[in-house]
């Protein structure tokens, strides 16, 4: 910045002096050196948001083009209502289908449809293959009941029905706890709940709290394994096992929190607008939760992760949020910081990161000495997960701001 003289007294005798301080040319060249770093950074921003925008555009047209080409198989597929009359052929040359309605194509092997075609195959092979498959499936289903057939005596129908029924429901019981046991020890405990749950899959894929124990195991595995591939591998099947639990059982605050935390766990493997996206299924199961069951400590610890989220969001999402919803998802520090002080009320000391979160709140809502106090008794706690190891990385990183 160039020095201007200025006069400061009139007449031939004026003296001149500078129009800034050298303190304050610096001052003057800091400031926008800060602007033009900012004008940086929001180039770049626009620019990801532009990015981000044209994938939703084309992941839009890839859903309605998919929409479109199955409408048209449906639509080909009813041209053809009337069963095909199976050939007796038995020749080399004889093509018949594994489902009774469709149209031939010799093309690939395959029907329009998906029907697979077989050569040189007779009516006998097909029914001896179905029958070996049924028989199969009797044998698998019949593995998992004969330690309890063999020691029944011989009784009537009705008797042996309830006796059963007892047995099921016994071996449940038996099975729930040993599993809850596994899911709260180490990692090798968890691998080896969830594989006890697979194996025991056939024979009770029809309970509630069964299938959303599975659900929670694929959800531990999910954070157990380092490969990115099978976290997300992980997280869809859990997925997929508690979203058939929720259509029997809507009334289960246990499947709606952990459909929301493998959706989450889905999402971070996501674009910008999936998680944005989830972030609304994730909320709407968490409130479910709350709903049925009120006194769980960690739905509302999950709503104050929530809350804390939403809070710290860039400008970039928030951006991007505006642009997909008509309301934006809100949430302030004050929020989060209710929901965690309401999990230490129900169970004091529930997790490390927990009382890691709520000195974070105090911290960002300016009252030093509450966020100190917390940063202590988080520090009381033992680290037993993944999580609490990250928090209690966190509380170091605090304690050498603070320092500093």
């Amino acid at each position: 910045v160039p020095r201007v003289p200025v006069p400061v007294e009139a007449g031939d005798g004026a003296t001149y002096t500078a129009l800034l301080t050298h303190g304050e040319q610096v001052d003057v060249l800091e400031r926008l050196d800060f602007v033009l770093r900012n004008i940086s950074e929001l180039r770049k921003e626009v620019e990801e948001l532009r990015t981000s925008l044209q994938h939703l555009a084309a992941e839009i047209v890839g859903e309605v083009r998919s929409h479109l080409e199955e409408t048209q198989k449906v639509t080909r597929r009813r041209r053809f209502p009337f069963p095909r009359e199976r050939s007796d052929s038995t020749g080399s040359s004889s093509i018949y289908f594994t489902a009774s309605s469709a149209t031939a194509n010799t093309d690939d092997g395959e029907s329009e449809g998906g029907y697979t075609t077989a050569n040189a195959e007779s009516d006998y092979d097909r029914e001896s293959e179905r029958e070996s498959e049924e028989g199969e499936d009797e044998v698998s289903c019949e593995t998992v009941r004969t330690a309890r057939r063999d020691s029944l005596d011989l009784v009537n129908e009705d008797e042996t029905h309830l006796i059963l029924d007892s047995s099921l429901e016994e071996g449940l019981g038996q099975l729930l706890q040993q599993a809850d046991s596994l899911h709260n020890g180490d990692e090798q405990e968890k691998r080896e709940g969830f594989q006890l749950l697979l194996n025991n899959k056939l024979a009770y894929a029809d309970q509630k709290d069964f299938l959303w124990r599975l659900a929670r195991a694929h959800s531990d595995m999910c954070e157990i394994t380092e490969d990115a591939d099978e976290k997300r591998s992980y997280a869809s099947d859990g997925k997929e096992e508690i979203e058939i639990a929720l259509q029997k059982w809507d009334q289960s605050a246990e499947c709606h929190q952990w459909y929301a935390i493998l959706c989450g766990q889905l999402s971070e493997h996501e674009s910008i607008q999936k998680r944005i996206q989830t972030g609304y299924v994730f909320k709407e199961h968490i409130d479910k939760a709350i709903e049925l069951k009120p006194e769980d400590p960690k739905s509302y610890y999950l709503l104050g992760r929530w809350c804390y989220q939403v809070s710290h969001l860039g400008w970039l999402e928030k951006k991007t949020a505006s642009a997909l919803f008509e309301a934006p998802p809100t949430a302030t520090v004050q929020d989060a910081l209710q929901n965690f002080l309401r999990v230490e009320e129900l169970s004091p000391g529930f997790s490390k990161a927990g009382r890691v979160y709520i000195a974070k709140c105090y911290r960002d809502l300016g009252n030093n000495s509450a966020a100190v106090l917390w940063m202590n008794l988080a520090s009381e706690l033992p680290v037993n997960t993944k999580e609490d190891a990250e928090s209690e990385r966190e509380l170091e990183e605090m304690r050498s701001a603070w320092e500093e």
